[in-house]
């Protein structure tokens, strides 16, 4: 797995104080894009919560998962989730250390007692001893929130800086853009209401002590009477529920949910994402789980189509021009102020999530834009079946012959037939996946031949 070492520094740890009116939270940030360009610890919020209680509880619950791994969990994970400021609300997010699952967590307007919020991206310090303190907060007493550094703080030069360098797999930058691409094709399939959520929940598996995984359970739900019930097959309206335990960070919220909601895509039959939403007052807390447990987001393939053209690098420059950390990013918008087309603009916006400068939220049913800390180019630098489809095309191992092709590797020589705007190839991953986890690498050398795409070592 290839890893590089990020450092996040903050001026100090994040922490729970008292105050004469009541908690005062501090989360500290580490370096981030604004718009006003890179700071060292950007300032997004400062202002109470209309329900610190619950909002305490959804950020432990976006912790968890990020100190979390689903699948091979002897490995520890560790990674401060992510914060961006839309102007209307808090998104705090975090990936699980095995890729498998997303969580987000909206604090909206309501749910920030009135106060403005701030534009930007950057990572907060969420520790040992914070994590402790909000566990304690058991009443709604006021409580401040405060992401980022005190006035006095920015200003001054000297003062201790908590420095963490975290071990950061460049799968999980795959897994912000695969996530995006998978919730995108998604619907809603359920809607619960509290008590019904509740009683689904806690009726779920979880994982043993030892660490495995508890039993598989139900692999698929269908919404039945005002609840979900499980089913052996994936019938019409039924949602995937691969690995349920790894929904049990759910479980620190369900007092409070108002509503739970089901997102998935249309049953073909093959293992699927879903994302389960928590409604909360407030804010909403959502989990996405890839389509199993063994399968991280970042391999599943979805933005390898839109990496493969140089239209989406071309559309996805002048798309990024128009963002402006909006909370809701409507592609038919972009489409008319970029004079492209909506399907253009969406595949600019598929490439512009694998540098993580674009999510999708299901309540909306939008994109929203934020801005990570990371190398623009290196989840397709990093892409298995992008850089060996680019090789083959730049070695002019691509014969074309109508809807069929002809791709020499090694001493195999493979048949890529094309039919309409899908592809089917004689390879074992073919065989293996049928197009459910993108194309392969045979079939995107098909295609970058076929669309003139720039490859490695200028070729056309």
């Amino acid at each position: 797995m290839t890893r590089s070492v990020q450092a996040l520094a903050y001026a100090r740890p994040s922490s729970l104080e008292s105050s004469q009116v009541g908690p005062s939270l501090g989360l500290e940030t580490a370096g981030g894009l604004t718009p006003r360009g890179a700071e060292a610890h950007p300032r997004f919020f400062a202002g109470f919560l209309s329900a610190p209680r619950i909002a305490a509880r959804g950020l432990l619950a976006v912790a968890d998962v990020a100190a979390a791994r689903y699948y091979q969990r002897t490995l520890p994970a560790s990674l401060d989730p992510v914060v961006t400021g839309n102007g209307d609300r808090l998104r705090f997010e975090s990936f699980s250390g095995c890729c498998g699952v997303y969580a987000r967590l909206d604090v909206l307007r309501e749910g920030l007692d009135g106060q403005e919020t701030g534009h930007g991206t950057t990572n907060v310090d969420v520790n040992a001893p914070l994590r402790e303190s909000l566990s304690r907060i058991t009443a709604d007493d006021p409580l401040h929130l405060r992401v980022g550094p005190e006035e006095m703080a920015v200003t001054t030069l000297d003062g201790p800086v908590v420095e963490k360098k975290v071990p950061l797999p460049d799968r999980w930058l795959r897994g912000f853009a695969e996530a995006q691409v998978a919730s995108a094709r998604f619907d809603l399939r359920a809607e619960l209401t509290a008590a019904q959520a509740v009683a689904f929940l806690r009726s779920l598996p979880r994982s043993s002590p030892s660490g495995r995984a508890a039993a598989r359970g139900a692999r698929w739900v269908v919404a039945s009477g005002g609840s979900l019930r499980p089913t052996t097959r994936p019938v019409s309206g039924a949602v995937c529920l691969p690995g349920p335990e790894r929904l049990v960070a759910l479980q620190r919220v369900l007092r409070d949910a108002t509503a739970l909601r089901v997102y998935g895509p249309v049953a073909d039959g093959a293992a699927a994402a879903s994302a389960w939403e928590v409604v909360l007052p407030g804010m909403r807390l959502t989990l996405t789980l890839s389509p199993d447990s063994a399968r991280g987001f970042s391999g599943e393939g979805g933005v390898l189509e839109a990496l493969a053209t140089d239209d989406a690098a071309a559309d996805a420059e002048l798309v990024s021009v128009l963002l402006a950390w909006e909370p809701r990013i409507e592609p038919a918008s972009l489409a008319e102020q970029a004079g492209l087309s909506v399907e253009r603009v969406r595949a600019a916006l598929t490439r512009l999530g694998t540098a993580g400068r674009v999510g999708y939220d299901l309540a909306d049913a939008a994109y929203f834009h934020r801005e990570l800390p990371y190398d623009a180019d290196r989840a397709e630098r990093h892409n298995p079946r992008l850089v060996a489809a680019r090789r083959l095309a730049g070695e002019g191992a691509v014969s074309l012959d109508g809807s069929r092709a002809t791709v020499a590797s090694g001493d195999r020589r493979y048949q890529v037939r094309e039919s309409g705007s899908a592809f089917t190839c004689t390879c074992q991953w073919w065989a293996d996946y049928r197009g459910r986890r993108g194309p392969c690498k045979h079939a995107l050398a098909v295609r970058m031949v076929r669309r003139g795409a720039t490859v490695a070592g200028g070729v056309r």
